[in-house]
């Protein structure tokens, strides 16, 4: 018992040193900072994106949010966006923060070839941030993304998404990704005093996190479509009071 104890004792151990020396990318916002390890989105590791609804197929909300978590990474290095249907608009991700330089497309012909092409590009030298769209990644495939990850610390992000429609497949008991979150649009409010839009919104879930705890918040993203990438993964500004108010409406109902 003792001997298992200590490799136990030392797996953890190297676990630790592996995230410490990956880092790690924090929000900006100390309610999502503090259930994160390490107050932050742990980088050398992948993450597991997925939408509700029609955003099973589309995948717009979902993809947005985590090229706006991700931004910062694409100015470090290459960012690969690895995709089964070619509708990716690529001015929209740069006004998210991609220099478009910076971004390399790849369309998949299927779910395995996807799988594999984010795995070689998490593994290559200069790659920073890898997405990949796909519908549901299995314990093997899990492992190997992680591998690819530690290979060279980029970061990886799964959305999932079905782009043709379908009968969802039956998903894999469990998952190694570091994170999963669960994004829907929110409805937007304009500035005191103004008509029209306001900036986008989206209702996150972060739904499970291997070392920190779940939340939920609504986010917007001030800035979007008009800013630079800096130091955190935004421009993503927590929406406190109608956050709050819509939580508290909900665990109400629920206790009733």
């Amino acid at each position: 018992m003792s001997d298992f104890r200590a490799i136990r004792a030392k797996i953890a151990a190297m676990e630790s040193a592996e995230r410490a020396h990956a880092g790690v990318l924090a929000f900006g916002c100390a309610a999502m900072d503090a259930r994160l390890p390490g107050c932050g989105l742990p980088l050398g590791r992948w993450h597991e994106i997925t939408g509700a609804g029609l955003e099973a197929e589309v995948s717009a909300a979902p993809a947005a949010f985590a090229a706006l978590m991700a931004a910062p990474l694409a100015q470090r290095g290459e960012a690969v966006w690895v995709l089964r249907r070619d509708d990716l608009w690529a001015p929209g991700l740069a006004g998210l923060g991609f220099r478009p330089e910076k971004l390399i497309q790849v369309c998949a012909r299927d779910e395995a070839e996807a799988l594999a092409v984010m795995e070689d590009a998490l593994a290559t030298v200069g790659v920073s941030a890898v997405f990949g769209e796909v519908e549901a990644v299995d314990l093997t495939a899990g492992r190997r993304l992680q591998l690819a990850c530690e290979k060279r610390g980029s970061t990886g992000f799964v959305i999932k998404r079905r782009p043709y429609g379908g009968t969802a497949r039956k998903a894999a008991a469990g998952s190694v990704a570091a994170t999963r979150w669960r994004v829907a649009s929110a409805p937007s409010e304009p500035p005191a005093g103004e008509f029209g839009l306001g900036a986008p919104r989206f209702r996150v879930d972060l739904e499970r996190c291997r070392g920190g705890r779940s939340g939920t918040w609504i986010l917007q993203a001030d800035q979007a479509y008009s800013w630079e990438a800096g130091d955190v993964a935004h421009p993503l500004r927590l929406v406190a009071d109608l956050g709050d108010h819509e939580l508290a409406a909900e665990k109400f109902a629920a206790a009733a």
